[in-house]
């Protein structure tokens, strides 16, 4: 198996500035790789963070410092939210809303806990306790103000003692540290250019415990062999098997996520999934046998970090590719026409991308035609069912070999456009 193209096969499919990642076996990372950067490179590692949260709960509990079915209200007076339970914050269950109230959280500096608390009373409910899963980041806010009173110190101080430091994890971090090793940018993908777009890199205050922490494939390779149950003198095995175990929705424990794959979903995975402004990552781990993949990369979208388990574990090798090259500039006669279109009223679009405009179905997103530029002015096709035609700029359509594209859909018992 080479990681290294099925990595590119990742990058170049979902447009990602830079991809790395690893492969464990038998919970010891053996492989790892890096298209457009080393993979001693710091990414934002998102909702990954989440687990790190629950697992301090998780040792309160063990400790017998909180019970799941403690309602958080004994342990956060006055919070909203009162009534729900430990457990229905770690799984998801308890109905609330999704976001915290008030700007996007993820984009935005972060405010201290009372500001938090002030903003969310409670009347964002979504559903009742246990009717179904409901995914919530500011659930995990409160979990973390749940560890630092309990604890007696900040929410990160105590996961810097109580996890990174037994399990020597010192690339992971709170925020970007240069000091201790390269860091990613965060970006984001123009979609019809493919330009880069710069990512703000945020200090999310009381909503850190959900999503703020950075890390390398090294150091979660440790931290996924940490879920898979092999390193009790930091929690149990026992507990972690019941972080594992779905509760309310299938693919969801307290605190990681679960992938049933294989041959009739046999293989158990768990870990989490992760995404910031500028950043996606990916961690699972199958506890039966210490297997897991971890993948980090630079863009807001475009990695399907569901799907990484299986593709670098499970699938076939794809081919070999060439590694997707952000745009850095676009001819001038080429931008006016990069966007939506239609032929009829089927919606294409077009697009810049390696040098060349792609013409994409956007029922599909399959690829139809693609076109090159020749003397600043021709536009010639090079592949699909267009290729050696030449694509006719007119001030109302666009027209290669009768085909005739317009920026709205056009009644075929009407006029052509142009004719």
């Amino acid at each position: 198996m080479s990681l290294g193209v099925r990595l590119a096969a990742l990058q170049r499919r979902g447009r990602l500035p830079s991809v790395v990642g690893g492969v464990l076996r038998d919970g010891a990372l053996v492989e790892s790789a890096g298209v457009h950067a080393d993979p001693s490179t710091a990414y934002r590692i998102g909702s990954i963070t989440k687990t790190m949260t629950a697992a301090l709960i998780l040792q309160l509990r063990d400790e017998g410092a909180l019970a799941l079915d403690d309602p958080v209200g004994r342990l956060l007076p006055g919070v909203g939210y009162a009534d729900l339970t430990i457990a229905d914050l770690l799984g998801h269950t308890g109905g609330m809303q999704s976001e915290p109230a008030g700007p996007w959280w993820e984009r935005s500096t972060g405010g201290d806990f009372e500001a938090l608390v002030a903003a969310n009373d409670g009347t964002g409910a979504v559903a009742g306790p246990g009717e179904w899963f409901h995914y919530s980041n500011l659930g995990y806010g409160l979990l973390g103000e749940v560890v630092a009173r309990l604890r007696g110190a900040p929410w990160w101080d105590v996961v810097a003692a109580r996890l990174l430091e037994p399990l020597a994890m010192t690339r992971t971090t709170y925020g970007p540290d240069a000091e201790r090793g390269p860091h990613a940018q965060g970006h984001s993908v123009e979609h019809f250019t493919g330009r880069l777009a710069l990512e703000p890199h945020t200090d999310t205050g009381a909503m850190a415990p959900a999503g703020q922490a950075w890390s390398t494939v090294a150091d979660l390779a440790v931290w996924a062999a940490f879920l898979a149950g092999r390193r009790p003198d930091v929690l149990a095995a026992a507990t972690l098997a019941e972080m594992g175990a779905p509760r309310l929705d299938p693919s969801y424990g307290l605190g990681l996520r679960v992938l049933d794959l294989g041959p009739d979903g046999a293989r158990r995975f768990v870990g989490h999934t992760g995404s910031m402004p500028g950043f996606l990552a990916s961690l699972f781990v199958e506890p039966a046998s210490g297997d897991g993949a971890v993948v980090l990369a630079n863009a807001t979208t475009g990695l399907d970090a569901d799907g990484v388990p299986h593709d670098l574990l499970l699938a076939e090798e794809p081919a070999p590719v060439e590694p997707w090259v952000p745009t850095t500039s676009v001819p001038p006669s080429v931008e006016p026409l990069l966007g939506t279109w239609f032929w009829g009223n089927s919606a294409v679009e077009l697009r810049w991308s390696s040098d060349r405009l792609e013409v994409r179905s956007l029922q599909s997103g399959s690829l139809a035609h693609t076109f090159e530029l020749r003397d600043d002015a021709t536009i010639v096709g090079v592949s699909g069912y267009h290729r050696g035609e030449t694509l006719h700029v007119h001030p109302t359509h666009l027209e290669c070999a009768t085909f005739v594209y317009t920026r709205v859909p056009y009644d075929p018992a009407a006029p052509i456009p142009g004719r």
